[in-house]
């Protein structure tokens, strides 16, 4: 069987894998494609996420995006703030976020960019990034792998602590420290490279390594076999595009992006 997809499609059943034997922990997925990604996980791998419906509500079901019509929320338990943070600070919980810079370390920076006396641009300020990063598992979601957002050196402002072992007293990091993985819209990768640098697992169809190298700002390590990211599965197409994402939502990720339109090779 032929089945075409999207990048934005491919890159949802790539961050679901973040979630994948994570067993009964909070899925927290910031922006469309994580959050997606987090319910596509629930709803086939991995049911025993726990998820909530953005309020105050735990569900069994994970919440389509969009307009909801009829369709009422399954909720299962009240989840209230303090219940959230009782999950984070246990290390019960993975998040994907989006940061605007990463360095090779996995530091990440959403706070401002250039000089710290005199920003050129001011962002949201660092949120949860410091706790989230020290307290729990993350992965992230990038959807413009370019040299502004893998930045040379430090990040501007470091906001999500990485794997450099000179922001960790005496270079020890906690035992449950985690970067899982990246995934952009070339390439996925990791923090397996020499002294937990990131790494390149996978190339998605028609992306060459060259690529991926020429729009970061350091050295890249590669994987010893270097994958190309798999299809997602018809039933993965099936749940995302009838139910978790009717309205094509998914559609604007990458709209202005070349590589967006593009339907990568045929799964069957």
């Amino acid at each position: 069987m032929t089945q075409n997809y999207t990048l934005a499609e491919l890159c949802i059943s790539a961050t679901a894998e973040a979630w994948r034997d994570r067993g009964e922990i909070l899925a927290t997925g910031i922006g469309l494609v994580p959050r997606l990604a987090a319910s596509l996980a629930k709803m086939t791998f991995n049911p025993d996420l726990m998820m909530t419906d953005g309020e105050a509500y735990l569900v069994s079901e994970p919440v389509p995006v969009g307009p909801l019509g009829d369709y009422q929320p399954k909720i299962e338990g009240w989840m209230t703030y303090d219940k959230v943070f009782d999950n984070l600070w246990g290390g019960r919980r993975h998040a994907v976020v989006t940061p605007t810079q990463i360095d090779k370390y996995g530091q990440s920076n959403i706070t401002f960019i250039g000089d710290r006396s005199a920003p050129k641009v001011a962002l949201l300020g660092v949120r949860g990034y410091p706790g989230n990063s020290t307290n729990h598992a993350n992965s992230f979601f990038v959807p413009g792998h370019n040299t502004r957002c893998f930045v040379e050196g430090e990040v501007d402002m470091v906001g999500g602590i990485g794997y450099n072992p000179s922001r960790w007293p005496g270079g020890r990091k906690p035992k449950d420290f985690e970067i899982s993985m990246i995934v952009t819209d070339l390439a996925i990768m990791d923090f397996q490279g020499p002294d937990n640098q990131m790494r390149v697992t996978h190339l998605h169809p028609g992306i060459e390594l060259e690529q991926v190298r020429e729009n970061t700002s350091f050295e890249l390590a590669t994987a010893s076999e270097i994958k190309q990211t798999p299809a997602p599965t018809p039933e993965q197409l099936e749940i995302v595009r009838t139910f978790l994402d009717p309205h094509d939502l998914r559609a604007s990720v990458f709209k202005g992006n070349p590589a967006g339109d593009r339907r990568t090779e045929p799964h069957g």
